[in-house]
């Protein structure tokens, strides 16, 4: 029999491979309970252990039965339990508040825990503390899983008195340094695997474990001792989304506990760094144990808990206007310190002294509260997770968007946010600051504004321009202010394969959310979205000076050249701008790139050692003898390099750059590190082509607003493709997958980009540079390259489906003949490669005894045809896939346009059916109808497309034929939108409760989840224990699972194997993430985008805004004659932003469900 590996911390983050610690994420069940008069009780325990053992259907089981995802309480100092080893180790007479206690998890081996005790102890000295003395925490092994009790710690609590005359800050303060230490030392001992102080103050005490939340209290025998008593109690049970559990996170954390997911994550560690935080940051593993940890180091700083939350997560404030002026200008005054922690959070915290929980800006993750009429405070993410009498009840209520809620242990006073924000903001004039110092918008220009020349075709050229892009990609931008439109697909070579030069941006791809961490919608959600930028130095975060507003408050990051000189020439105290060159002589060859990239790191950290604010990182001047070198590497390069000599944050960084001109590069440059980008030569192209046009400047003026706006609200769409609100959380969040890059570039400039495959170095960066300038200054340059990167030319790129390949392929379509399939099929497996999976060959191997393979008929019922809805294809074409899979007992995919419902029941000549037996439920729910679900064998859930990750799409009016708007029950002629997210799954509860609603329609078909396969996203459900929500011993029959070694291979129990609760399995489609470029022979105007399928700016008259208004039903009602549809939805009401469902809870049910089995109703509602 094989052996289960174990699991361990060390083992589950790896440097290298797929697995990537960076990326882990978790989604949780948490709360705290609070006694408002501040007083240690005896009920507060229990209560709280009964409230996290019904939030155990939030975290996962293993198959062993008992491992679970982690659970764990945080609380005050139960000395009366720890009283007799504290007798026992010489600390009984040393009075309670004098006496910190730490919760360490140390090796298992005598050798390891031995240096481990010493490493605490020589870091406690180092602080100013004694050795301090060891306690072993009493625990029940029998309580553990296999694998929990194959990875178990032991564990210990070390005990530590405060020294002479330091008050309680000041313990505190070296408390945090001495574990700071002690992690920071252990990181240096490879063989001190499973170390991890969990917790160490004289105020809290955490009490973790890998076990399922009702085990926690079993396995730990203090937390029943009938003397623990405490004022509050923070609870969580883990679900690690995409993370292999381990002791060291599950949580509560030292400060908090967390669940959702920090989109910016890779950002804010940098930043952090940047700022002289602790380089445990990137290796804390998840993205909640960096917040715990960045939150300690502002609450160190001095900043009280309450003041530090509010600036990791702050509420959206910059479009409230029922904000009072006083706490409007105290955020407007934070956001010149720091940048947002973004992403779906809701998060319990206590510090001893106040314990609270906050919500994130958009409100994403439920949270319920509750307050007794005995003085007890109760948030949790669900309601029913205790039995309160109702005349016991005082209040009730959920936190929305941006809310606090805490308790003030001390002051035994209950605050809201309006309190907690009004008494921060009063702490200092943070108006009158913002008002001497902060500067809003350009400044005012000290010269005439110029008239600018057209841009030169050789430097066009030597910039990559060509005439396909100047028509289908600036053309739409500039005429209409829109986003370029196009259909999906890209059949062009990745970059690293292409035998074409292409910009370096096209070696990065944006990642997207999904899952449980939802993109969001640009167009319903601009209340919370902003793309302010500050430009200045940043002041320290230990302090709050007027000096720290000292800074450009910009509305948009995007300037043009006018702009970027009135900033240069701006005159003010403190406030310097320096121009360095991103150029290289075109003569010195690959080499000079090198030598032109160390001179500008050398002459970027001189210039902010001398005082400079602003950086302007400029490709101007390129000519016969001076080449440019990629924007993106020198920013990155200078970026990292600033951060890691400590300067970034003196002074900000701005790229005038020819090279940028669709939205992708300008993101991709704020995304590694721009505060502000200046496209000079697209902005010139667009203004010429204005004025070519037969207008004057005026008319070229209007076209760069035009193009300006479209580019902003480009941006703003990649933005929300994470799921990110403002542009200030994307900055230098480095959101993307390089694809072709060579890892000791990415390691170099690129530090801590996902880059799974090597690629072009720097020489080969070098090469494409110099090919295209030589094309550009060596040949005739009086014009224009056509360009083929979108459209097909016959001596230009590659693209899979060139006309050549079409035509053999219609030919043995036509013929059925073998030979020209033959034909067909030598043509494709002899062109130059285009995707990753080109370079892969059949190695041969030994022959198999054909009695040891499946036979046919049993390996054809798993095969699937791809999702292509009614509107991609012809009726016709859609119902052949469908014959042809049933036929084969194999599926074919409706896609997310609907079916039309005479398919059901046809039944053909011969006995052939034309129905489709996976039918799609996508985000505008087009076509879905009870007939349609019920006539489904399996119904999947899309919550990302391979074709356009993070985007919804758009069918536009023109294709919308009457037989695809009866379908989709829209108006014939009117454009169909589909929004980027499911407008009523923002969590995983919102996920549980779609697939309970399906289920109730139709019991007997299986419920799938499509996903994209991207960095960090390798299951649906999770990667740890195999993913029950419910597991063995909950609410519910235990869940079935089929001898381990039988059945068919994909029904095999195994790690993260995507089964779900109840016996049912979620069926999971991982689809590769492509580009969107124009098919070849695509009858698409020249104003459509060949990239992205994207929302217009404006849309026809008769367009069905899909992503507007409230939650839609799941089905679609019939209004009247006619069109058929659910109609547009009466907005949200004037002042108020919608919030979305589930993200405050809900009443309806909610719990996970068996999805093969019969539904069955939740044991409470929530």
């Amino acid at each position: 029999m094989q052996q289960e590996p174990e699991v361990t911390a060390s083992q589950s983050r790896p440097g290298h491979g797929l697995n990537r610690p960076g990326l882990e994420h978790d989604a949780c069940g948490v709360g705290f309970l609070a006694e408002m008069e501040g007083r240690p009780s005896g009920r507060v325990m229990p209560l709280a252990l009964t409230a996290l053992a019904r939030l155990g259907h939030r975290g996962a089981v293993d198959a062993d039965g008992r491992t679970g995802d982690g659970a764990g309480v945080t609380t005050q100092i139960p000395y009366a339990v720890l009283q007799p080893d504290l007798d026992a180790i010489g600390f009984g007479q040393v009075p309670a508040r004098d006496l910190a206690v730490g919760l360490v998890f140390l090796p298992r081996d005598g050798e390891g825990a031995q240096c481990a005790r010493g490493l605490v102890a020589g870091a406690l000295v180092a602080a100013g503390l004694g050795h301090g003395a060891w306690r072993q925490v009493p625990c029940r092994e029998e309580i553990l899983g296999r694998k929990a009790s194959r990875s178990r710690p032991s564990i210990a609590q070390v005990v530590v008195a405060r020294p002479d005359g330091a008050t309680d800050d000041e313990f505190e303060h070296r408390l945090y340094v001495a574990r700071r230490e002690a992690a920071a030392r252990a990181e240096r001992h490879a063989s001190l695997s499973g170390f991890s102080i969990a917790s160490l103050s004289h105020r809290t005490l955490v009490y973790k474990a890998l076990v399922r939340a009702v085990d926690l209290a079993s396995f730990y025998p203090d937390l029943t001792h009938p003397a623990y008593t405490t004022a509050f109690a923070l609870f969580h049970q883990r679900f690690s989304t995409n993370t292999t559990p381990s002791w060291a996170l599950s949580q509560p954390f030292r400060l908090l506990g967390h669940n959702g997911e920090i989109n910016t994550i890779q950002g804010n560690r940098i930043w952090m760094e940047a700022r002289g935080g602790s380089p445990l940051m990137r290796a804390a593993g998840s993205d909640s144990a960096s917040l715990d940890e960045a939150l300690a180091e502002l609450t160190d700083g001095g900043r009280d808990l309450l003041h530090a939350l509010s600036l990791l997560i702050p509420p959206a404030w910059e479009t409230d206007r029922e904000l009072p002026g006083e706490v409007r200008d105290f955020f407007d005054y934070q956001a010149c310190l720091m940048e947002p922690w973004d992403g779906p959070a809701m998060v319990v915290f206590t510090d001893g002294r106040v314990v609270g929980a906050a919500l994130d800006r958009n409100g994403l993750r439920p949270a319920r509260s509750v307050v007794t009429t005995d003085g007890l405070v109760l948030v949790a993410s669900e309601v029913g997770v205790l039995d309160v009498a109702e005349e016991r009840i005082l209040s009730r209520g959920r936190l929305g968007p941006g809310d606090l809620l805490a308790v003030d242990l001390r002051a035994r006073r209950l605050l809201d946010r309006d309190a907690i924000h009004g008494r921060l903001a009063a702490r200092r004039p943070y108006g009158a600051w913002l008002a001497a110092q902060r500067v809003r918008g350009v400044p005012e220009a000290s010269f005439e504004s110029t008239e600018w020349p057209a841009p030169a075709t050789r430097v066009l050229r030597a910039f990559g321009y060509t005439r396909e892009e100047a028509q289908l990609i600036l053309g739409p931008m500039h005429r209409e202010g829109i986003e370029p439109l196009g259909s999906m697909g890209d059949d062009a070579p990745l970059s690293v394969l292409s035998t074409e030069s292409r910009l370096l941006f096209s070696y990065f791809k944006q990642r997207f959310a999904q899952v449980t961490n939802p993109p969001i919608d640009p167009l319903r959600e601009t209340l919370v979205m902003s793309l302010d930028t500050h430009l200045g130095p940043r002041g320290d975060l230990r302090t709050e000076t007027p000096e720290h507003a000292r800074q450009l408050h910009l509305d948009s990051p995007i300037l043009d050249e006018d702009e970027l000189r009135a900033i240069a020439a701006w005159r003010r105290p403190q406030w310097r701008v320096r121009s360095l060159s991103l150029r290289f002589a075109a003569e010195g060859g690959a080499g000079e790139l090198r030598v032109a990239l160390r001179r500008l790191l050398q002459e970027a950290e001189i210039a902010v050692r001398d005082g400079a604010s602003v950086l302007v990182l400029s490709d101007r001047g390129v000519g016969k003898r001076w080449a440019a070198m990629p924007s993106l590497l020198g920013l990155s390069a200078a970026h990292h390099h600033l951060v890691r000599r400590g300067l970034r944050l003196r002074a900000s960084l701005v790229v005038e750059t020819g090279e940028a001109r669709d939205d992708h590069q300008v993101a991709a440059l704020l995304g590694f590190g721009a505060e502000a980008v200046c496209p000079w030569l697209a902005l010139a192209m667009v203004r010429d082509a204005a004025r070519g046009a037969g207008g004057d400047s005026e008319a070229g003026s209007e076209a760069v607003r035009r193009y300006r706006y479209a580019l902003g609200k480009g941006v703003r769409k990649i933005l929300s493709k994470m799921g990110i609100s403002t542009l200030r959380s994307y900055h230098g969040a480095q959101l993307f997958e390089a694809v072709g890059v060579a890892d000791d570039v990415i390691a170099a400039h690129f530090t801590g980009t996902p880059s799974l495959v090597g690629g072009v170095g720097m020489e080969d960066i070098a090469r494409e540079v110099l090919a295209r300038h030589a094309r550009a200054y060596e040949g005739a340059g009086d014009r224009l390259e056509e360009g083929s990167l979108h459209r097909y030319r016959r001596q230009g790129e590659v693209h899979a489906f060139d006309p050549g390949v079409v035509k053999a392929l219609h030919a043995a379509i036509r013929t059925g003949a073998a030979l020209d399939y033959k034909l067909y099929a030598a043509l494709v497996h002899s062109r130059a490669p285009v995707t990753l999976r080109d370079l892969l060959e059949f190695r041969g191997g030994e022959a198999i005894p054909l009695e040891e393979v499946e036979k046919a008929e049993a390996i054809l019922p798993r095969f699937m045809t791809s999702a292509m809805s009614l509107g991609a294809l012809s009726p016709e074409a859609q119902q052949v896939l469908a014959i042809a899979m049933n036929r084969i007992g194999g599926r074919s995919n409706s896609g997310e346009g609907g079916e039309a419902p005479e398919t059901f029941s046809t039944v053909l000549p011969g006995g052939d059916r034309p129905y489709n037996r996976i039918k799609q439920v996508a985000s505008a729910r087009f076509g879905v109808t009870a007939e349609y679900l019920v006539a489904a064998d399996e119904l999947q859930i899309k919550m990302a497309q391979g074709s356009k990750p993070g985007e919804g799409g758009q069918l536009p009016g023109h294709k919308v034929a009457p037989h695809i708007a009866r379908v989709r029950h829209a108006p014939e002629g009117a454009t169909l939108i589909s929004p980027p997210p499911h407008h009523d799954i923002y969590s995983i509860e919102d996920l549980a409760q779609l697939i309970y609603d399906l289920k109730r329609v139709n019991p007997r078909a299986t419920v799938g989840v499509k996903l994209v396969s991207e960095s960090g996203v390798g299951h649906a459900v999770g990667a740890g224990p195999g993913r029950d929500p419910a597991g063995p011993g909950a609410a519910g029959p235990p869940r079935a699972r089929p001898p381990a070694g039988r059945g068919r291979p994909q029904d095999r129990p195994r790690r993260g194997d995507g089964r779900a609760p109840g016996g049912g399995r979620v069926r999971v489609r991982l689809r590769r993430p492509r580009r969107r470029r124009l098919r070849d022979g695509a009858p698409v105007p020249p104003q459509h985008l060949p990239r992205r399928h994207r929302h217009p700016a404006g849309g026809p008259a008769r367009e069905v805004p899909r992503h507007a208004g409230r939650r839609r039903p799941l089905l679609h009602r019939h209004r009247g004659r006619g069109a058929r549809g659910p109609g547009p939805a009466r907005p949200p009401p004037a002042g108020r932003r919608h919030r979305p469902h589930g993200a405050a809870g809900s009443a309806a049910p909610r719990r996970w469900q068996g999805f093969d089995g019969p539904p069955r109703r939740p044991a409470r509602a929530r």
